[in-house]
């Protein structure tokens, strides 16, 4: 990625704090050729987020399908995640998205907009929306509406 991903998504991850930390894990994609069968490096992609995700987990797929949650929505959802899971895992697809099997382990999905967004900027999006969640369960002032 480039730096100003890694920045951006550093910038609002270092300010969780360790009770809600985010740990962001990179599945590498596979080179695509014209040859590729992208319905295969989908899957093997899949089986590779599948694997990663800790046990017990309550995993959220971004999907386009998936429900646009305002931030006090987020903020709602994020609380009862907190006390009734001991993870979350919020699954990105790649070029493909996500593999069939990842939405169907999904426990929710979350559409951040109705448009696509390109992978850099869904990595600092969901940083970005994660820390706002946190700042409306704690009455911090970073969220203005």
């Amino acid at each position: 990625m480039p730096a100003w991903v890694t920045d951006g998504y550093e910038e609002y991850a270092r300010r969780l704090p360790a009770s809600c930390r985010l740990q962001l894990v990179e599945i590498p994609l596979k080179k695509r050729t014209k040859t590729s069968d992208l319905n295969r490096l989908q899957q093997e992609e899949g089986e590779k987020m599948l694997a990663a995700i800790p046990a017990g987990a309550h995993v959220i797929a971004l999907d386009e399908r998936g429900k646009q949650w305002r931030s006090e929505q987020l903020a709602e959802s994020l609380a009862q995640w907190q006390q009734h899971h001991p993870q979350v895992a919020l699954l990105v697809g790649g070029p493909e998205g996500l593999a069939p099997a990842c939405l169907q382990q999904a426990h929710q999905r979350w559409s951040l907009s109705a448009g696509t967004l390109p992978h850099p900027l869904v990595r600092i999006v969901v940083a970005e929306q994660v820390y706002r969640a946190w700042t409306l369960i704690n009455n911090h002032p970073y969220h203005r509406a």
